[in-house]
Parts: C-alpha cells; sequence; structure tokens
C-alpha cells in the first residue's frame, strides 16, 4: 500500500512542481503589480474620478488616512486584473496535456468566450451602475439632499460591483460544462427554469445598488444568458452519452 502511494506520488510529482512553480509566479505577478498600483494611486485615481463624474456629486473621503486605504484597494484592483489572467492561462496550460485533440481545441475556444463574457458583463453592470447613480444624485437633490459620497464605497460599488457581474456573466460556460460531462441536461434546466430565475434574480439583488429598476436591467441579461445556454447546448450528446 506505501509503496503504491509513494510510486503514485512520485509519478505525479512532475507535475506538482510545474503547478507550484506557476502558482509562486502568479503570487510574486500580484505583489509587484499590487505595489505598482498602490505607488500610481494618485493618477489612477483622478482619471478614474474623471471619468466616473457625475454632475451634482462631490467624491469626498471621512478621513486624513482614507487615500491610504483607496490606494491600497487601486493596489488589489490591478494585481487582480493584471494576475488573474496569467492565472486562468496557467490552469489551462497545467490540464492540457490530460485532454484529448478534440477538447484542447474546445478549450481554447473557450477562452475567448470566457474573456468576452466577463467584458460584456464588466461593461453591461459599469453603465447600469452609473446611470442607477445619476438618477438617485437627482432624486436627491430635488429633495433638497446635497451629494457627498465617500470615496471608498462609491469605487467600490462602480468597479467591485461590476466585475462581479462580469465573474456572473460567466455562468453559461459552466453550465455547457457540466452538460458536456452529463452532470447535468438541457431538460433538467429546462424543468428548472423557475428556481434557476429566481437565483439568477437573488444573485443579482445583493450586488448594489438595490433599486428595482436596477435589479430587473441586471437580470434581465443572465436569463437571456440562461436561455441561449439551453438553446446552444439543446443538440449536444453529452460525455455519458457518447460513451454509451
Amino acid at each position: 500500500m506505501r509503496e503504491e502511494l509513494k510510486k503514485n506520488i512520485e509519478k505525479f510529482m512532475p507535475f506538482l512542481e510545474d503547478l507550484r512553480a506557476r502558482l509562486y509566479r502568479g503570487v510574486l505577478l500580484f505583489v509587484v503589480f499590487f505595489m505598482v498600483g498602490f505607488l500610481s494611486a494618485g493618477v489612477v485615481l483622478k482619471k478614474l474620478l474623471n471619468f466616473v463624474h457625475i454632475d451634482q456629486v462631490t467624491i469626498a473621503t471621512s478621513s486624513p488616512f482614507q487615500f491610504i486605504e483607496v490606494a491600497m484597494d487601486v493596489g488589489f484592483f490591478v494585481a487582480i486584473m493584471v494576475s488573474a489572467p496569467y492565472l486562468i492561462y496557467s490552469f489551462y496550460v497545467f490540464i492540457l496535456p490530460a485532454l484529448t485533440k478534440k477538447e484542447k481545441i474546445k478549450l481554447l475556444k473557450s477562452v475567448p468566450i470566457s474573456i468576452l463574457l466577463f467584458i460584456v458583463g464588466f461593461l453591461y453592470g459599469f453603465f447600469i451602475l452609473n446611470y442607477s447613480l445619476e438618477m438617485l444624485a437627482s432624486i436627491n437633490i430635488r429633495l433638497g439632499i446635497a451629494n457627498f459620497w465617500n470615496i471608498s464605497q462609491f469605487l467600490s460599488q462602480m468597479f467591485v460591483t461590476s466585475a462581479l457581474l462580469g465573474l456572473v456573466f460567466e455562468f453559461p460556460i459552466l453550465l455547457s460544462i457540466l452538460i458536456k460531462f452529463g452532470i447535468i441536461t438541457t431538460q433538467f434546466l429546462k424543468k428548472n427554469r423557475r428556481i434557476a430565475y429566481f437565483l439568477l434574480f437573488a444573485m443579482t439583488a445583493l450586488l448594489p445598488p438595490t433599486d428595482g429598476i436596477s435589479l430587473i436591467a441586471m437580470s434581465l441579461p443572465l436569463v437571456l444568458l440562461y436561455e441561449v445556454t439551453i438553446l446552444l447546448n439543446n443538440n449536444k450528446k453529452n460525455h455519458v452519452g457518447i460513451r454509451n
């Protein structure tokens, strides 16, 4: 038993060493670009605030040390945006040797689709949030309320929420993989439409802002993606079906 375990460990050791090296490079890349983002936070913030400028709104800090907190957030954002693609690429390269030629082609095709879905989700979320915040700012002015918004909360709502929505837009890739390996079927997805719609609306409701118009506007594309996923996978045989 011990000999067999030792042989298995020796067999997979080169792959584990390769994985460790890739993770180490990913962490190193994260640390380097965190420092770059942190040190250039002033320039980045100035450009961001000019880009997301909302009329009749004053972006303010609530303490003299808040800039350091915001600079760290900028550092994390820059580091994630740079290191995440590298880690995803490393994951693809790591699993490629275990795949067949057809699976490799399908996997490589899924990369640009995955990136495109994230970008579309991020930009769509950013557009909806910007519109919602402009609407809320104008309502406050009509009520005689001045708009002094905390810079940390403002940037967090705009960019973190947009990034999270971009990640949620990736769910068609996950569903397609589950269908391919026979874990779920398109019939299962059709049968559980109402539950899926509820879960999509619930996930979106966790993201700010919480007004009804934004909730509907951010949820409808997810429902559309759900239906498109069913349509594109409807005539595909799953992995189990092919073997049988």
